[in-house]
């Protein structure tokens, strides 16, 4: 694992294992981005939780300045943050957003009692629609994506950033910020995206969030058209210890169109014992 300020990146020639940018003071808060990104998409979160957290902000393998990780299953991810974080004593906070969030919650499934506090944001235990499953995206729609990803690399991604912020209040900003930090880490690893969006299809964690011990916070837009509010309705049922907070106005990326009330929620939660 490799501190920081948040601010420093690595060339990609010297790739962490799984890269993680460290600062702040407290509890320590591991946070997890979607698909395609990378960790400085948090850099104005992490800066404002700095004060009440030891904030580990995390290039997901492939991602960033993270290397590939072969093959790329929730349950190696899981191993890799397992081993990234061995040496943190403390119980962990984990905030995930989007693909971040499953494995935040394939995280807390597999490691009983090492998260003491989650925060789900934008999340779903499925991300395509299925048996009494709405609150999803069709599965050919993600198909296409992958397909998509093959021949026509950069506009894909700059199609899912659209998607991100389509109907938010803010999207018109939050869009250009997104694509002003898209590449800003080099390319992610095109083999690690595609076998990503193949566990986003294949994943089903609806029988298993029951055992989640750890006190969550559901946080999700009204406006979101990749992760349908419901998702965070049904979790924020389901989850044996949840609360939501459902952001108005919000699409996917509640944290960076409507940051106040966002944090102001992470505070409560994150501080309150």
């Amino acid at each position: 694992m490799t501190s920081g300020t948040m601010s420093p990146v690595k060339p990609r020639d010297l790739q962490a294992a799984v890269h993680v940018e460290s600062s702040g003071q407290g509890a320590p808060l591991v946070l997890l981005h979607g698909w395609g990104l990378h960790a400085g998409l948090f850099a104005p979160l992490g800066a404002a939780l700095a004060p009440i957290a030891r904030v580990h902000a995390v290039d997901l393998p492939g991602h960033g300045d993270s290397a590939p990780l072969r093959p790329w299953t929730l349950a190696g991810v899981v191993g890799a943050l397992e081993r990234t974080f061995e040496r943190e004593s403390r119980p962990l906070h984990v905030l995930g957003w989007s693909l971040g969030g499953l494995i935040a919650l394939s995280w807390a499934l597999a490691h009983p009692g090492r998260i003491a506090r989650l925060v789900l944001v934008s999340t779903t235990p499925r991300f395509v629609t299925g048996a009494h499953w709405p609150h999803a995206m069709a599965p050919e729609t993600l198909r296409r994506f992958s397909d998509e990803l093959a021949v026509a690399y950069r506009p894909t991604l700059q199609r899912f950033l659209t998607l991100q912020v389509q109907g938010s209040e803010a999207g018109r900003a939050v869009l250009a910020e997104l694509r002003a930090r898209l590449f800003e880490r080099g390319e992610p690893d095109r083999s690690m995206l595609a076998d990503a969006l193949a566990v986003l299809e294949s994943a089903d964690l609806r029988e298993s969030v029951h055992r989640v011990e750890a006190r969550t916070l559901i946080v999700h837009g009204d406006r979101d058209a990749l992760v349908p509010q419901g998702a965070g309705r049904w979790l924020a049922r389901e989850l044996p210890a949840a609360r939501p907070l459902f952001v108005e106005g919000a699409a996917h990326a509640p944290f960076l169109s409507h940051p106040a009330p966002v944090l102001a929620a992470l505070r409560e939660h994150l501080g309150d014992g």
